[in-house]
């Protein structure tokens, strides 16, 4: 079992990105993803400068990904993507089906995004035919539908392929094409002013009640707790989960990856830090908030 840096999903200066790379290849991961998957107005790093991070990445041994967005709205949009996917050299994560269609017209293998939406093993052999070579789990996909998988896959003589799982990190519940960032300071998405740079994990947003509930981050909806499936570990490996994500966070991400490396080499799994994800098991995500 490895472990993956996911894509970032928050938007910060540009200053902090790059700090935040340069130490993360002195992390003990072994995949790192890179891109913008939330909204294509967030520009600190253009594709181009994305690449020559990943270059960069490439040089200190880390494995690279070149995420994609998870929703297209503009033709420049569709522009950025065939650069990343005929970027000639790293693989790419198709987190929309535009980026599969361009994966498979070019005959390059791909990474699934957990926005792929994938259900049955139907979809899945259909992905795989596109060139689909590893498969990010779905935020509410645990280990029912794994199983199913599993049985469906092996019953034609086939098998899974990697199967990658969020492990750490505020689960990415949906996307709109309005701005909830923009509308929460009453402003336009046109208008924006690029607001939620100023909110380097998100914004929490609470019930009428004042219960912390979710957390805003331009276009996306998270959760508002920080799934932690660490506990989790020997189930994980008995379902055949291949990679561990952890999604970046403004603070601690170095003490995070730590614990989830010690604890792939350890007998033990580690104490429960974040929220028990209730989808693992079949139940609503909230039930260990």
């Amino acid at each position: 079992m490895k472990l993956t840096l996911g894509p970032l999903q928050y938007f910060w200066p540009r200053q902090r990105v790059l700090a935040f790379y340069r130490e993360a290849a002195t992390w003990p991961v072994d995949t790192i993803y890179l891109g913008e998957t939330v909204c294509s107005k967030r520009r600190e790093l253009r594709t181009r400068e994305w690449l020559a991070l990943a270059e960069e990445l490439a040089a200190s041994g880390k494995r690279i990904v070149l995420s994609t967005l998870s929703l297209l709205e503009a033709e420049s949009e569709l522009g950025a993507l065939r650069r990343l996917v005929g970027n000639g050299r790293f693989l790419v994560e198709a987190n929309d089906m535009s980026a599969v269609q361009l994966c498979r017209e070019q005959g390059v293998a791909f990474v699934g995004g957990p926005t792929l939406n994938v259900y049955n093993h139907h979809a899945l052999r259909l992905l795989r035919e596109d060139g689909l070579c590893r498969l990010v789990l779905g935020v509410e996909q645990g280990h029912a539908l794994i199983a199913d998988l599993h049985e469906a896959v092996l019953s034609e003589g086939e098998t899974l392929p990697e199967l990658e799982i969020i492990a750490w990190g505020r689960l990415p519940l949906a996307y709109s094409a309005r701005c909830f960032t923009a509308r929460a300071h009453d402003i336009g998405k046109d208008d924006c002013g690029f607001r939620c740079i100023d909110y380097p994990d998100g914004l929490p947003l609470a019930t009428r009640e004042g219960r912390p509930f979710l957390t805003i981050n331009g276009i996306q909806v998270q959760g508002h707790a920080i799934c932690d499936l660490g506990p989790e570990l020997p189930e994980l490996r008995a379902t055949g989960i291949d990679l561990l994500r952890l999604y970046p966070q403004a603070e601690g991400m170095a003490e995070v990856v730590e614990r989830f490396r010690l604890a792939l080499d350890s007998p033990t799994p580690p104490p429960r830090l974040g929220a028990d994800n209730g989808y693992w098991r079949g139940e609503p995500g909230m039930a260990g908030a």
